[in-house]
């Protein structure tokens, strides 16, 4: 984590001549604290996003890296201004809770982090990476790991899977794809925040889960891009339908949005039919009550929130997430938000108008 801390904050004193452009007003009302928690993976991001917004707002914003899951539960429970979650609300979720507005903040990449003595590339297929979560595929190895990499010699050795123990936004990102890709998973499996895993070795959140496999040999398991790279751990190509072996990139996570976003902005970009399109890329989503008023927040919290994602959405702050090792939204993705920012209101009269 601390290789994280690190790398944001240099990023963040890179950008601040940048967030002085930023149109949100200092002098406009009273700075304000808020409060949110939940996904892991966009944590990078946020960490320099809610510095540079203080800086040029006056708020400060918390945020506890808690798993997707346990954040939806705090908005649930109506003790956050905001929750992270990079799995978007289910129809069924929706309806167990007051009307939500789904932000997108970035999109980002979950990758297949391995350790391997002398390995620094290697070629999956989603088939494969099935039925190596599912335990099905147990040794380097096996055939069909060798026929994927012809020119590695794979060690005759067994594979330890590491994977996520709470409620998580990644996990449901990457069953989602596997579902996508492997009708045996989707049989046996499915998606979900939480899946039960058949073997391997259990992690909490995405530092968790890149501490294990950093420090375990013979260890592959599933990450936000970010935390790999700063732990230095490398990870695989991953086949995309085109027939591409793919590394995520700015480029290669655009690709893969580059489809038809709904008016909600509620939709999965895992497996995409793209070319050069990284196949298990994602959006990350802020979620808030379209109704601000609750547990006694005041307007100017209400405020302060609608301008910490307005500002998140500007050219600004999207221009961090390259530097961070994700992707900035498509230009769709901003244009639907800032419609839907527009439907949030506090004692039933919209704030932004």
């Amino acid at each position: 984590m601390n290789n994280i801390f690190k790398s944001v904050m240099t990023i963040a004193l890179a950008v601040m001549t940048v967030a002085c452009g930023s149109n949100v007003n200092k002098a406009d009302r009273e700075p304000q604290e808020l409060s949110g928690a939940g996904a892991t993976f966009p944590l990078p991001f946020y960490n320099v996003v809610f510095e540079q917004f203080g800086l040029v707002s006056g708020d400060q914003v918390a945020y506890g890296g808690i798993g997707s899951g346990g954040g939806v539960r705090n908005l649930r429970d109506k003790i956050v201004d905001f929750a992270g979650s990079d799995a978007f609300l289910s129809d069924k979720e929706m309806s167990d809770m007051a009307s939500v507005v789904h932000i997108p903040t970035c999109m980002g990449a979950v990758v297949l982090a391995y350790n391997l003595d002398g390995i620094s590339e290697l070629n999956l297929s989603g088939e494969v990476i099935a039925d190596i979560f599912a335990g099905n595929i147990k040794t380097w190895n096996d055939e069909r790991l060798a026929a994927l990499n012809p020119d590695v010699t794979l060690p005759a050795e067994a594979i330890i899977p590491v994977f996520r123990s709470d409620g998580s936004g990644t996990t449901f990102v990457f069953t989602d794809y596997l579902t996508k890709v492997s009708p045996m998973w989707a049989s046996n499996f499915g998606a979900g925040k939480s899946v039960n895993f058949p073997s391997g070795q259990a992690a909490k959140g995405n530092p968790g889960v890149a501490g294990v496999i950093k420090q375990t040999k013979n260890s592959i398991g599933y990450v936000g891009s970010e935390y790999a790279f700063a732990q230095k751990i490398p990870y695989a190509r991953v086949q995309n339908q085109q027939g591409e072996f793919v590394l995520p990139s700015s480029a290669s996570i655009s690709a893969a949005a580059s489809g038809e976003i709904p008016a909600d902005t509620r939709c999965s970009i895992t497996n995409s039919d793209a070319i050069g399109a990284y196949p298990i890329s994602t959006f990350t989503w802020m979620i808030i009550y379209k109704e601000q008023n609750y547990s006694d927040r005041t307007k100017e919290q209400a405020v302060a929130t609608l301008d910490l994602l307005k500002y998140i959405l500007s050219d600004e702050a999207q221009h961090i997430t390259s530097e961070v090792h994700y992707a900035p939204l498509p230009a769709k993705a901003k244009e639907l938000s800032l419609i839907n920012l527009n439907a949030v209101t506090y004692d039933g009269v919209s704030i932004l108008q």
